[in-house]
Order: C-alpha cells, then structure tokens, then sequence
C-alpha cells in the first residue's frame, strides 16, 4: 500500500478499528525494529571506549566514541525529523539504520588501518542509527490517545532491552569469529551490528505501511474543530521546554557516566565479559521496566514521572560515589542509573508529544533529540578528563549537580501546571 493512501477518517466502529489495528501493527513493527538496533547500541557502547585506550593508549580520549555517536545524533536527528515531517516515519528510520551500517564498516576500516579520525568518523554515523532509535519512540506516539501515549511509547522503548542486553553479550561470540576470519582485535562483535542493521532496513521499508505520520496526520486534518479551550491548551511551549530539559539534563548524566564505567571496570581488573553483563544489566534498566514507568506517567502525570526519574539517577550517583572500588556498587549504580533515564525519558518524551501541536511536533521532537544528543556528547566527552583528574566517584558527584536543575525545573513547572489548572481548567501532564 502507498504511503499516502491512508484509512478514512474513522467516523464509525469499523472505521476506528481498522485504525486501531494499523496502531497496532505499527507498535509492532517500532518494537521489532528496537530489538535490532539494541543490537548494534549494547555493543558500540560496551567497546568503544576501550579500542579507542588500546588505540590512543590516553584515558582523557577514551570517552571520544561514545561523544562521537551522541553528537552525530544530535547532528542527524533533525534532518531526520525533517525528512519524516516531509515524507513518514518508514524512509527516515530506514535512513538511520543505512547510515549506522556504513559506520559499522568504518569501525572495522578505522581499528584496521589505526587511523582514529576514521574511527571517529564511523561512530558518529553509528549515531544515526540511535537516532532512528529514538525516533522511534516518537512514532509510537503518533496514532496514541491521550490515555495510551505513555503506555505506547514505552512499549517500543521497551522492546529495546531485548538487542541492547543481547549485544553486549555477544562480545565473546563475536571476538571469536573475528579473530577466526582475521579481523582486528574488538571488532569481531561488530559483524552482529552490521546484520541487525541490515535486517531492520528491511523491516521498514517493507512493514511499516501505512505509514503512521501521514495517517495521523490525515486523520488530523480531517478531525472536527475542537473547543477553544482545547485549541488554547493544544501548545504548550513552557510544558515543551521543561521536557527537553528532563530529557536532555537525564540523558547527558546517563551518557557521562556509561561512557567510563567499562574503562574504569577494566582499571580495576575487570574481564571484558564482567564489563558486557555490567552494561547488559544497565540496558536492562534503561529498557526493561519502561512500561511501567508508561503506566505510570499516564496516571500519575508526566512531572511526576520525571521527577521519580530524577530520584533514582541521584540513587544511582550516591552509590558510584561512595562504592567506587566495588564492582556489585558499580553494577548496581548502573541499574539505578539506566532506571532513572527510563523514568525521565520516557514522561519527558510523552510531555513534549502532548504539550506541542501537531505542526509543530514534529520538528520539537527532531530538535529534542539533538539537543539530548548535544548534551550526551559534551558529557562523554567531558567524563574521560574528569575520570582522570578525580577518579569515577568525582565524576557521580559533578552528575549530582545536573540532576538537581531537572529537579528544580521539575517544582517550578509541577507549580506552573497547578496555576494553569486553577486558571483553565484541568491540564493532563
């Protein structure tokens, strides 16, 4: 079916579930699609840092590749927001992961040859495809209700812990078979990206039809004329700004951190395979519990799911200070850590959806995610220095300071929220 053929404005019973099965099937498709990019992101996450110390042999460059896919993100996700703004969700998603391959290739070229501007290179395209990703989320979102938009939405963040917690486990798989077909050493375990990269491109371009941008939209144009109280409340650019605050602020102190634990885990003696559970076990909290943090946002609202967030990344950073040394305080801070960006991301992202028009929307999404991607990059790349100055429970401590703006940010609109409501009437956050 063409993309721009959609199901007719649905007016009776019928009608709303045929669109409701094209919800559906689209849930699908998103969630498969996370399962295959969670893939290539465990992996690129778990082994960047340490080719780039074997490479360089400087811990200050070590969180470099990791800096390097959060700002090609941040590069790539408004023209991939444009692009589907344009023409649907299905060609941008599927140009994300086009992308992240050729960077794969150039992982494996880079590491080869030695030549870390390459490497570089490679994972910032790798970034488009956590672009796409992430993305994805917002595709979810695109065919919800009111009363589903959290729910759905994290049901594809969800589907990501299946590939993010399997790829960093195939580590030891993958060095096997690169050193079995000569690859260099480390880069064996990127031949499982590449093929989920490839099998992804297909899934979008072959199943995500109808699209569900353009049926939205459609279905948007042709809606009756709301209430002028609704037309008032449809764009909120206060709610707008606090939630990419959350999320820009909840993922730079995610990103920071991350991006030096396996260096630091390795310091201490860690093996490769202890340093992949560790980030397994982190994804795992990222991803795992997202629907229950859905649920909770529906119900409970989006600041106050933002804030619980920003409560479990403080828990996470108080036990990377005080248990630097311990391995079982380092794995549980990660868990607290990937808990925490799920809660914040997950009603930060729902937040921004209902709090911009559709005309808008779009483009605030695509704009969020760069600036998410900005920040995660100027944290990666910022950690590897303080890291070595004053050690990984210095590098929790300077975190601390950015969750407490989240958390002031968070008062001040939980405040706004209830002048509005006195003012106009109930607003669902």
């Amino acid at each position: 079916m063409p993309d721009r053929e959609s199901i007719p404005l649905p007016t009776t019973p019928a009608e709303v579930g045929a669109r409701d099965a094209v919800r559906r099937r689209a849930l699908v498709v998103l969630s498969l699609g996370q399962v295959l990019g969670g893939i290539g992101f465990g992996s690129t996450i778990s082994l960047g840092a340490v080719i780039t110390e074997r490479l360089m042999g400087d811990d200050a460059l070590a969180g470099l590749p990791t800096a390097a896919v959060t700002l090609g993100a941040a590069l790539l996700a408004m023209p991939l927001a444009s692009l589907a703004s344009r023409a649907g969700r299905r060609p941008a998603l599927a140009l994300g992961m086009l992308l992240a391959l050729v960077g794969v290739v150039l992982v494996v070229v880079g590491t080869a040859s030695g030549l870390f501007p390459v490497l570089l290179i490679a994972f910032a395209l790798i970034g488009a495809g956590q672009a796409a990703n992430l993305q994805s989320r917002f595709a979810a979102t695109d065919l919800a209700t009111d009363r589903t938009r959290g729910r759905d939405l994290s049901i594809v963040v969800w589907a990501t812990t299946i590939g993010a917690v399997l790829g960093p486990n195939l580590i030891g798989a993958g060095e096997a078979i690169g050193e079995a077909v000569g690859m260099p050493p480390l880069t064996g375990p990127y031949l499982f990206t590449a093929v989920a990269q490839l099998l992804a491109i297909a899934l979008y371009f072959v199943a995500l039809r109808p699209d569900p941008l353009l049926l939205a939209r459609t279905s948007s144009a042709g809606a009756p004329h709301a209430s002028a109280t609704r037309r008032a409340q449809a764009d909120r650019p206060g709610a707008a700004r606090y939630a990419v605050l959350a999320i820009a602020g909840s993922h730079g102190v995610m990103v920071s951190v991350m991006a030096m634990t396996p260096l630091h885990l390795v310091h201490h003696g860690a093996e490769l395979t202890v340093v992949g559970l560790t980030i397994s076990l982190h994804i795992a909290g990222m991803y795992a519990l997202s629907p229950v943090f859905g649920i909770l946002a529906d119900r409970l609202g989006r600041v106050a799911t933002i804030l619980i967030g920003q409560a479990l990344l403080a828990a996470s950073l108080v036990v990377a200070a005080m248990g630097a040394d311990s391995t079982l305080a380092v794995t549980l801070s990660l868990i607290l850590l990937g808990l925490g960006w799920s809660g914040a991301t997950v009603a930060g992202s729902a937040l921004l959806t209902e709090a911009s028009s559709p005309e808008r929307r779009t483009t605030r999404q695509g704009r969020s995610d760069a600036i998410m991607n900005v920040v995660g990059a100027a944290g990666a790349a910022v950690a590897g220095g303080v890291l070595g100055l004053i050690g990984f429970a210095g590098l929790a401590a300077c975190a601390l300071a950015v969750v407490a703006v989240v958390v002031i940010g968070g008062v001040r609109a939980a405040r706004s929220t209830h002048s509005a409501d006195a003012a106009t009437g109930p607003v669902e956050l």
